[in-house]
């Protein structure tokens, strides 16, 4: 039953995260937490994620934007190790409050507030009419490449701050996606090469079981999501996006992730 649940989720979200550029890792992980220890729920996802995200750069890799990579996708990766370092810093704050329910607790930090906070305005960003065909030029690139890596080193959400970014970007829907892909296609590799010990060490080799089937879950959501790219509007992907992060953002806010 728990293959069936972790493949079905990991089909689902990969069709979702095709267009909005973020989700899989967030919503993949909580599901694996309740059948894995948090550890190792996280090394799965990893594994998933990376693999997932290599499929998907030979599907749509061609179509990210160089100049954007350039002036974002540096920025960005270079602001996460500060971002990074942060979190290591304001990590034994107090939380805001706590909270039961099924038998868990739940905590909102401080950083958890203020990232929910920072989500939910890039989300009326794309849903307010004021807002929708706003763009950001190139010297904006830059400044958001800085701000998403910063704050996605800060609250490790960061394929959805880079998305809020790249959506504004005047890129086209083949270009959003690609884009996104490559970028998350070298943070995870780093990622994963930073932890590859850590990571043998957690039971990985025990579950390969699961990683197959959730990896070719997600790589059939892939596929679907590549077919489905050519029939749907920048507009759709953009809602997309929005409702994402408004839906994230609410699981931030009230502590569920």
């Amino acid at each position: 039953m728990e293959i069936f649940i972790i493949s079905f989720t990991a089909f689902i979200t990969a069709i979702l995260t095709f267009f909005s550029g973020f989700g899989l890792g967030t919503i993949l992980a909580p599901v694996l937490m309740i059948f894995f220890p948090v550890e190792l729920a996280i090394a799965l996802t990893g594994v998933v994620h990376f693999f997932n995200n290599i499929f998907k750069l030979f599907l749509v890799g061609k179509y990210a934007n160089k100049n954007v990579l350039l002036s974002f996708g540096i920025p960005a990766v270079l602001a996460a190790i500060p971002g990074a370092w942060l979190l290591l810093q304001l990590s034994d704050l107090q939380a805001f409050y706590t909270y039961e329910m099924f038998g868990k607790t739940f905590e909102v930090s401080p950083i958890k507030l203020v990232i929910a906070i920072l989500l939910i305005i890039f989300a009326l960003m794309d849903l307010l009419p004021r807002f929708k065909n706003m763009q950001f030029d190139r010297n904006k690139l830059l400044l958001g490449g800085l701000l998403s890596g910063f704050f996605g080193g800060l609250s490790g959400n960061q394929g959805a701050l880079r998305s809020a970014f790249l959506i504004k970007a005047g890129l086209s829907k083949e270009a959003f996606v690609g884009t996104a892909v490559v970028v998350s296609t070298f943070v995870d590799f780093t990622r994963l090469s930073v932890y590859a010990t850590r990571l043998l060490h957690v039971g990985l080799y025990d579950n390969l079981n699961i990683i197959l089937f959730a990896t070719l879950s997600a790589v059939a959501g892939a596929y679907l999501g590549n077919q489905l790219l050519k029939k749907v509007t920048l507009q759709f992907v953009q809602i997309t996006v929005a409702i994402m992060l408004l839906f994230l953002a609410i699981a931030i806010g009230s502590g569920l992730l």
